[in-house]
């Protein structure tokens, strides 16, 4: 369950693939291997979390030759589970899927 902090957070784009409940694929630049696993038409969506990815900071200069400190930022990613075709869940980043469209 989402809690109320992130759903607030949440890029129009993902709240629309999850109160869809299905999703597409943004372009057929997907790997065609990952999308072989899924629907061709409508993905269904079991679920939408935000995601954290951990920067780092460096103040060694011998780490990173030439830099006195060097630091990558956080990045926060929204991930969506999806269900494949023989029922398997895989969690995928929300950038390559698109809510379905309604017909």
């Amino acid at each position: 369950m989402q809690d109320v902090k992130s759903e607030q957070g949440m890029p129009p784009e993902v709240a629309a693939i999850r109160d869809c409940g299905f999703a597409i694929w943004v372009n057929d630049e997907v790997a065609r291997a990952i999308r072989a696993q899924f629907a061709t038409d409508f993905i269904p969506v079991k679920g939408v979390r935000q995601v954290r990815i951990w920067g780092i900071q460096v103040d060694d200069e011998r780490e990173l030759p030439g830099h006195e400190r060097t630091m990558i930022p956080d990045e926060e990613l929204w991930q969506v589970e999806l269900e494949a075709a023989d029922g398997s869940r895989f969690e995928v980043n929300s950038q390559l899927l698109v809510a379905a469209p309604r017909g």
